[in-house]
């Protein structure tokens, strides 16, 4: 990481999952600035909260996050999708942000992230 730490927005409908993104996040040196667990809290905090970046799970009990994902893009924050349904629910206009695979680690989720904060990270 850079000297400041970057912030972080996680959306994930699971919630062992979600504590453990956050763990790994912050043993990367990450500020988690929120968690939203639904498809409304997730897209008010991509309007509302100043963050450098996300990690959104594609399906949040059963609803695509894209539009979560839209808003992110329009504010022009990065942001990669975590998934345990590879990327078939992917739209065309999101094909190019990584994906990580569920279950992912540190790595696979410091790389990811990475690729879209870089140099932040």
């Amino acid at each position: 990481m850079g000297t400041q730490a970057a912030r972080i927005l996680i959306v994930e409908d699971e919630p062992m999952l979600a504590m453990d993104l956050e763990f790994m996040l912050r043993e990367l040196g990450c500020e988690i600035v929120g968690v939203a667990s639904r498809i409304d809290s997730a897209t008010r905090m991509a309007r509302e909260v100043q963050c450098d970046g996300a990690v959104l799970d594609l399906n949040l009990d059963g609803s695509s996050a894209n539009s979560v994902a839209d808003v992110l893009s329009e504010r022009g924050i990065p942001f990669i999708f975590a998934t345990g349904y590879g990327d078939q629910n992917l739209a065309l206009r999101f094909k190019h942000i990584p994906v990580v695979e569920k279950p992912y680690n540190h790595e696979t989720i410091h790389s990811a992230l990475k690729t879209v904060l870089a140099p932040d990270m």
